[in-house]
């Protein structure tokens, strides 16, 4: 199973990105899916989960600034980042569970000045 994560870039502090993540329609549907963020030297960490029935979850972090979404007849799980700081840089990737555990390849979001 093969996601598809886009949308990463550089932005400036304050400023906001979209990620937007595809996976295969046959496994989207049952799973939850979740982006995840990872700088060098750290482990990866949740940022934001959306499961199932579109209960939400997200890191401490990111409360109140990052939006989960998920559209069920795109088959694609969006990520609304918003009021971005340098802390937000990292390599964001896209993930699907427990039913068919699969990652996506990663997109770089770069926040500075």
């Amino acid at each position: 199973v093969q996601l598809q994560a886009s949308g990463g870039g550089l932005v400036q502090p304050g400023g906001s990105l979209r990620l937007s993540c595809a996976a295969p329609g046959s496994f989207f549907r049952s799973n939850t899916m979740g982006w995840y963020r990872q700088v060098p030297g750290k482990q990866r960490q949740l940022v934001a989960a959306i499961d199932s029935g579109g209960g939400t979850t997200y890191s401490d972090s990111v409360k109140g600034r990052f939006s989960i979404s998920r559209d069920n007849a795109k088959v694609t799980v969006d990520l609304q980042m918003n009021k971005l700081t340098p802390e937000d840089t990292a390599v964001y990737y896209c993930r699907m569970w427990p039913l068919a555990d699969a990652w996506g390849q990663g997109t770089l979001v770069t926040v500075s000045s």
